[in-house]
């Protein structure tokens, strides 16, 4: 392919949407690999640029490519002959974007507007992450280095003119809101984790994000809650600052209630068919707490928790439906947002079209004024050496009046040229 030819921006990916986890699994490239893979992608015949973005949720080839075909098969080998997966197996799957439709998907993507989850911020994080990986390794130029900045730009302003991540739209997450709105700060705070489920440590470990000090975890099977526990205690030593210790502790069940009033938030998922938690007990752990409030966050079916606890004053229970509900209302929230964010992007991607556009006519603009003032300088020396062939030579002022004279005739006959020049880009 010639060097001469217009070079194509070509997005082709599939995400949860187009592909089964069986497959995007099959294509998913850990972060030790991603450079590797951003490097080859990058050599592959055809491409001068090209960027990788790999989630869970998603594997996105970004290219510059030189030949502008009705599809991509270069790519499609790319992923066959990188990931050893038949072309057969990833074409059916397979969504394919050009030029405009790529830069707004692109926008989209690094907003938050395409995840499973509209609003979650972890995508940027990973969009940056696999710009600094593609510039490490020289994958990302001229083209794509400008493009992603503005896709970092976009996705600032959808976060600051709008509302679209403020609400929680997790269990984990809903459950944090509620006990920060019971507590006020969650500094200094004890949870008790009744059970072993992974909703259950995921809400715990929001809640030491958030300042809890304390997790005890208590289970039927002891070893279980050994397990959790050093999980949990695993992830404080890698995420936690140094300033803000926070301890485990495993609880034998037999000492549940013994030791329940300890906690200020309890969150149960054991699955017993017999509620562990009565108004009785509210009453007695209130006692002992001299009256503290106690959240209990209940995401056990059937029910850990008798709902009819939240009657006894400083006691408050929220089951899975109550948190759900939040979360979908929640969801809804952010859906309405997400409606300001596309016409945000919609925005976006006229303003970097019609910069693409201006830049294209810069070239023309330079050459037509060059052309002008060398036509000019010509016509200014020619008549400048005829006149001092038949008269005096012209006094500097002369000469400097003259040259005013020229500048400004020649530009008010480009000024149409000019104008209609720059405007293009606008129709």
């Amino acid at each position: 392919m010639s060097e001469t030819t217009t070079p194509t921006l070509v997005l082709l990916g599939v995400n949860h949407n187009t592909a089964p986890i069986e497959i995007r699994e099959r294509l998913a490239i850990p972060p030790a690999r991603l450079a590797d893979a951003t490097r080859s992608l990058a050599q592959a015949p055809g491409i001068r640029e090209g960027l990788i973005l790999s989630t869970c949720n998603r594997v996105e080839l970004l290219t510059l490519q030189d030949a502008a075909q009705e599809d991509s098969p270069d790519l499609l080998r790319f992923l066959n002959e990188y990931f050893s997966v038949p072309a057969a197996t990833i074409r059916p799957h397979l969504y394919e974007f050009r030029e405009r439709e790529a830069v707004r998907h692109l926008f989209r993507v690094a907003s938050s507007l395409d995840s499973m989850v509209v609003g979650e911020p972890q995508i940027l994080g990973q969009v940056k992450q696999s710009y600094t990986v593609a510039r490490q390794v020289g994958a990302v130029a001229n083209t794509l280095d400008p493009l992603f900045q503005r896709a970092f730009s976009v996705a600032k302003r959808v976060r600051t003119e709008t509302q679209i991540g403020s609400s929680s739209v997790s269990i984990a997450s809903v459950a944090v809101d509620l006990a920060l709105k019971i507590f006020g700060s969650l500094e200094g705070k004890t949870v008790l984790l009744v059970g072993a489920g992974k909703m259950s440590e995921l809400a715990a470990r929001h809640l030491i994000q958030h300042g809890a000090t304390s997790i005890l975890v208590s289970n039927r099977t002891e070893a279980r809650a050994e397990k959790v526990a050093a999980s949990i205690a695993e992830q404080v030593a890698s995420d936690a600052a140094p300033s803000i210790p926070c301890t485990t502790e495993v609880i034998p069940f037999e000492s549940l209630y013994a030791e329940a009033a300890r906690a200020d938030i309890v969150i149960t998922s054991t699955g017993s068919p017999k509620q562990l938690f009565d108004r009785a007990h509210a009453r007695q752990f209130l006692d002992r707490r001299r009256n503290r409030p106690m959240f209990f966050i209940d995401i056990a079916v059937p029910r850990d928790v008798d709902p009819r606890m939240n009657e006894v004053e400083g006691c408050f229970v929220y089951d899975i439906d109550d948190l759900s509900q939040v979360a979908a209302a929640n969801q809804a929230d952010r859906h309405r947002e997400a409606a300001a964010a596309e016409t945000i992007v919609t925005s976006e991607v006229d303003k970097y079209q019609a910069r693409l556009q201006s830049l294209d006519a810069v070239p023309a603009i330079l050459a037509l004024q060059q052309n002008a003032e060398a036509l000019r300088q010509a016509e200014l020396a020619r008549t400048t050496a005829k006149l001092a062939a038949t008269a005096a030579p012209l006094t500097p002022a002369q000469q400097a009046a003259v040259e005013a004279l020229t500048r400004s005739l020649t530009a008010k006959l480009l000024h149409p040229q000019l104008t209609a020049l720059r405007k293009m880009p606008e129709d």
